[in-house]
């Protein structure tokens, strides 16, 4: 009986060592060199960590998703050729050596096809998600670069999932415009005026996380019992942040001469005529991008997750000036702004002369099918200064930066 005993327990224990070494060459976790397993270990074939990690996550050599030195996946790293930060990041977000690709809220940039058509995956929310879209022959980029006049190539992510060719200039006649003398045209699609006062500024949107003012400029005519006014400036404060885009004062009206003023935090910034032709700079991860659309005289602004615009700078001709009797003087063209928004992210309380418009509940208050329809509320809307966001219906609960007075 004693040496059954023996013979079990010498079973026993043969059973325990095969386990142990089971285990071992097994998928479970592991530290150490050569280690296959699915965690971490120099030289691991799995998973998570180690040097020359082949896996998703952190490592150094790393062809998975996640960080590391020449890391092929989608996340940070140096010589990261995925989607987000990275030195020598050749993905759509931020880093060095980016290759002047925008990171967009609604789709990712994927490589042309060799006819040089771009092409997007959409990412936004609904039937369009994960779509692949392709750009027409007509207008093959989206910014185009030889002839900044072309046509662009505009991916729309949303429920229409399609690619257009549209100019990339304001559109007067379209939402969100704001125009002429000034002619507002809401998010509601209805248009009206909202002649302000000369030398005043005004909320044209207010938001918990977006404002934007507007200077205007303006003659009083003889025997007339208002201005005539336009929009000069435009400030655009986020976060603690404020871009100016101004119209300069000119006596006599070139083409070819820019008219132009862009500042960003006080500071006069240039924009590049050759290139990207683009002005850009990423604050606390909200990417900025000022670029042109044109030789002189007309960009296209960004700012990630709060708005785009499309500005032109343009003057009161003669014959303009004539028809309408505005009775300017001979040393000033009054240059000015043309203006189209469009919104990412407005709450449903949003204020503003054209912010309201977009309210999801807004009844518009203008008399339809008259001439001029009127906008009042220059009580409700004027600030004290172009930089500011105080004003009696303002919700902008930022700040914005400081030595931005004058243009």
């Amino acid at each position: 009986m004693v040496q059954l005993r023996s013979y079990i327990l010498v079973a026993l224990f043969i059973v325990l060592i095969a386990a142990e070494a089971t285990i071992v060459k097994g998928d479970a976790n592991g530290n150490g060199n050569g280690n296959k397993g699915n965690n971490n270990g120099n030289g691991n074939e799995g998973d998570d960590n180690g040097n020359r990690n082949k896996g998703n996550n952190n490592g150094n050599d790393n062809k998975g998703n996640g960080n590391g030195n020449d890391n092929e996946g989608n996340n940070n790293g140096n010589d990261n050729k995925g989607n987000n930060n990275g030195n020598d990041n050749k993905g759509d977000g931020n880093g060095n050596k980016n290759g002047g690709k925008e990171k967009n809220d609604d789709f990712d940039e994927m490589e042309p096809l060799p006819s040089g058509q771009e092409r997007a995956s959409c990412k936004a929310k609904g039937g369009c998600n994960m779509k692949t879209l392709v750009c027409p022959a007509q207008c093959p980029e989206k910014k185009p670069k030889n002839n900044k006049r072309k046509k662009g190539c505009h991916v729309d992510c949303s429920s229409k999932c399609e690619v257009t060719c549209k100019w990339r200039k304001p559109n007067c006649n379209g939402y969100g415009s704001l125009c002429y003398d000034p002619r507002f045209v809401g998010g509601d699609g209805v248009m009206f005026y909202f002649h302000g006062a000369k030398g005043g500024n005004f909320a044209i949107v207010s938001d918990d996380n977006l404002q934007i003012n507007a200077h205007f400029i303006g003659t009083r005519p003889q025997g007339r019992t208002r201005d005539f006014t336009w929009v000069q400036a435009l400030s655009v404060m986020f976060d603690t942040h404020n871009l100016v885009i101004a119209a300069k004062k000119v006596s006599q009206w070139n083409t070819n001469i820019d008219a132009l003023i862009v500042k960003w935090d006080g500071e006069a910034i240039n924009i590049p005529n050759d290139g990207e032709a683009e002005w850009r700079t990423n604050e606390e991860e909200r990417e900025v991008i000022v670029e042109r659309t044109d030789s002189f005289n007309s960009l296209r602004v960004r700012v990630a997750g709060l708005v785009e615009m499309d500005i032109k700078v343009r003057p009161i001709g003669k014959k303009e000036n004539q028809v309408h009797k505005y009775q300017l003087p001979d040393d000033d063209a009054f240059a000015h702004l043309e203006t189209q928004f469009k919104f990412k992210k407005l709450s449903d309380l949003v204020e503003g002369v054209l912010g309201k418009t977009y309210r999801p509940d807004y009844v518009s208050q203008v008399k339809i099918g008259v001439p001029m329809p009127m906008m009042g509320g220059e009580d409700k809307y004027e600030t004290p200064s172009l930089s500011s966001p105080i004003c009696t219906a303002c919700r902008f609960k930022g700040q914005s930066a400081s030595g931005i007075a004058t243009i």
